[in-house]
């Protein structure tokens, strides 16, 4: 007999869980289970490159809501399952345990896979991704016989393990094959002060670099460039992105590629399927109205609450404006905004004091902001990137004007 609940979320993550939590919270009172790939109930993802790989938070501190809340909202928890297969037609999916659940409504929110490393080398011990709380784990239990770390991408995974590693006595090396770090989501200006910082804490930050193989029998030893040169490693850490999880709706007919391709409500081109968080492909007024995945924990949030108004009753389109955050050693940054196609910047603030804000403009207007240590800049600058405003660029990068008297 198919198991049967009137909304089926396939995702434990932070939007699985906050699609759930929102149901609730408006009123659903139809039967609601979750399925997710890990043996655990949902938790925090960003601090496992930081915290709780440091050490500084215990895994109950980064629970998303305890084990009771779960029970007394009578949202079924199915962990440890994975769906290998959608039949939209029989509103039906099938797990690796061979199980059918049958769904009314059905919310995707699989986030991606860890995108490992196509190299001689990847399967070998020592050799890491920092995705879930396992991957994590496995790395604190070769610590003590850690002493060189590589960490392959030069983003923001790949950084905050650097900073974190480097904390804890490891010598690190960063390869980037880009001819900066965080290329692919900020401007120059702030990819050179990172790499200057992580410099200056002994970070040993190598650009334009191929990786030709990972070295060694059962367990690495060292990670082979294309020049030739090995460099020692007890430790690989792989951070070079995310494969969406959506092959199983791909394979039942949603239209999609790069991910799941969504409405503004969150609706698939399948009916009663709802896709959100990193595994979505939507059309975002903040990127010029292209389509795109955003992979943060503020889109999987308020994704999953767009489709839970969606689902009750009272649709209200998504138009959240993007924003992410970092801690690397000090350093916080935060950013609003989407920087992509930006055709100019503003910096505001000397990067020598550790406090400054990068602001990306297109054709005048405001359009993200990078703030480093600089809170106030982006709360304030907010208001301008919602509002597309064109602010006079000297009052931009004059610090002694605050940015709301610029909204």
């Amino acid at each position: 007999m198919t198991d049967f609940h009137d909304i089926l979320i396939v995702g434990a993550g932070h939007g699985g869980a906050q699609a759930a939590v929102a149901l609730r919270q408006r009123k659903f009172t139809g039967t609601i289970a979750m399925i997710g790939e890990e043996p655990e109930i949902p938790y925090e993802r960003p601090p496992l490159s930081k915290d709780y790989l440091s050490g500084d938070k215990s895994f109950e501190r980064i629970l998303i809501r305890p084990a009771a809340f779960w029970t007394e909202r009578e949202i079924r928890m199915l962990m440890g399952r994975r769906v290998v297969s959608v039949d939209p037609a029989a509103h039906s999916v099938t797990t690796d345990d061979g199980a059918t659940l049958g769904y009314g409504t059905l919310i995707w929110a699989t986030g991606g896979h860890a995108r490992k490393i196509d190299c001689v080398g990847h399967h070998l011990t020592g050799v890491h991704t920092v995705r879930s709380r396992a991957d994590v784990d496995r790395m604190i239990g070769e610590l003590d016989t850690t002493t060189n770390v590589v960490v392959i991408g030069g983003g923001y995974i790949g950084l905050e393990a650097a900073a974190v590693l480097t904390k804890l006595g490891k010598h690190v090396t960063v390869l980037e094959a880009q001819d900066r770090v965080l290329a692919r989501v900020a401007g120059a200006d702030l990819s050179h002060f990172f790499e200057a910082e992580h410099r200056a804490h002994g970070v040993d930050v190598r650009l334009s670099t191929t990786v030709a193989c990972i070295e060694g029998d059962t367990h690495a030893t060292g990670v082979r460039l294309a020049t030739g040169e090995v460099v020692p490693a007890e430790m690989v850490i792989v951070g070079i992105g995310i494969i969406p999880a959506v092959t199983p709706l791909l394979n039942a007919g949603a239209a999609g590629g790069n991910g799941v391709r969504v409405d503004p409500n969150g609706l698939t081109s399948l009916s009663d399927i709802y896709a959100l968080g990193d595994c979505a492909l939507h059309i975002s007024a903040f990127a010029d109205g292209a389509e795109i995945r955003l992979e943060s924990v503020q889109n999987a949030n308020d994704m999953a609450t767009t489709v839970a108004k969606a689902i009750t009753g009272t649709p209200a389109p998504y138009d959240a404006v993007p924003w992410f955050w970092s801690h690397q050693f000090d350093l916080k940054l935060q950013t609003v905004g989407l920087s992509i196609g930006h055709d100019a910047t503003v910096l505001r603030g000397d990067p020598a004091t550790r406090s400054f804000s990068v602001v990306y403009l297109k054709e005048g207007r405001v359009v993200a902001l990078d703030c480093v240590n600089a809170t106030k800049d982006y709360v304030q600058g907010r208001a301008l990137v919602t509002g597309g405003v064109s602010p006079d660029i000297a009052a931009l990068a004059d610090t002694d004007i605050p940015l709301k008297s610029l909204a």
